[in-house]
């Protein structure tokens, strides 16, 4: 006799498991940054724990480094196809530049309203300092093997063929980027890819997102009331939470301000 219709039928249907991985943060390789070798483990873990019935991303992010967007974005994507698993990606405050590149690892994306979405670019930016050292009677001495070898040297004047070079480089990663996007949202227009960034409203409007939603109440409308949602993120060392790297953190917590302030955040 199978045991099972013995019981009521309501003990038959587990709660489906949902396995929810916050990506929060500047993407890059820094201490405090987001990247793939960080966040392999956690993205392993929440694909293969527990036979979970979906993957959602929680995503908090201005951007920051293209490998590792593009590293991170494809062993999610490995993943879901792997498992068979729908992944569902939910904005919190902004998903810019490379954040934007992460959510479109899902296979829909979701906002607040008043979420920023976009930025469908690339940036390079610096400091020219060579005014300021000749003021200081400061001098430069670089000598190098290979014409290109000292290139965009902030402490020498700017010059035109190395800008030309650094248009290029930039160029050819912004075709990257535009090829990814088009590869998971295939409806999205070429107008769309300039760097401009929007709210969540109009993200939805523009078919950058699929809707307004956050992500609790979302999953429970698509996998019913009593989801399981298991978080996965991170772990902190034992001496990042002490406090012990306190200098080197330092300059990676203003070049993450840097990035947050670009978006009034």
């Amino acid at each position: 006799m199978d045991l099972r219709s013995l019981l009521p039928a309501p003990f038959l249907r587990r709660p489906a498991r949902v396995a929810l991985i916050r990506l929060q943060g500047m993407i890059g390789t820094g201490r405090a940054g987001l990247s793939d070798a960080a966040l392999a483990p956690v993205i392993e873990r929440a694909f293969r724990k527990g036979r979970p019935a979906a993957v959602a991303l929680l995503i908090n992010s201005p951007g920051g480094s293209p490998v590792q967007s593009s590293l991170i974005a494809g062993r999610i994507r490995r993943l879901a196809v792997e498992r068979n698993l729908p992944v569902h990606a939910f904005v919190e405050d902004v998903a810019a530049s490379g954040g934007y590149w992460l959510a479109c690892a899902a296979d829909d994306i979701r906002a607040d309203a008043t979420s920023i979405v976009g930025s469908i670019g690339v940036i390079s930016a610096g400091f020219g300092l060579d005014g300021f050292i000749g003021r200081h009677g400061i001098e430069r001495r670089v000598h190098t093997a290979g014409g290109s070898k000292s290139f965009l040297d902030p402490f020498r004047p700017e010059k035109p063929e190395d800008v030309a070079r650094l248009t290029r480089l930039l160029e050819d990663m912004h075709v990257t980027f535009q090829d990814w996007v088009r590869s998971r949202r295939p409806h999205l227009s070429g107008d769309l890819f300039t760097g401009e960034v929007w709210t969540g409203r109009q993200a939805v409007e523009t078919g950058l997102i699929d809707g307004i939603g956050h992500a609790i109440p979302t999953l429970k409308e698509i996998y019913g009331a009593k989801v399981r949602v298991i978080p996965y993120g991170p772990r902190r060392g034992l001496l990042r939470r002490f406090g012990a790297e306190a200098a080197g953190a330092m300059v990676d917590t203003i070049e993450e301000r840097a990035l947050w302030a670009r978006y009034g955040l």
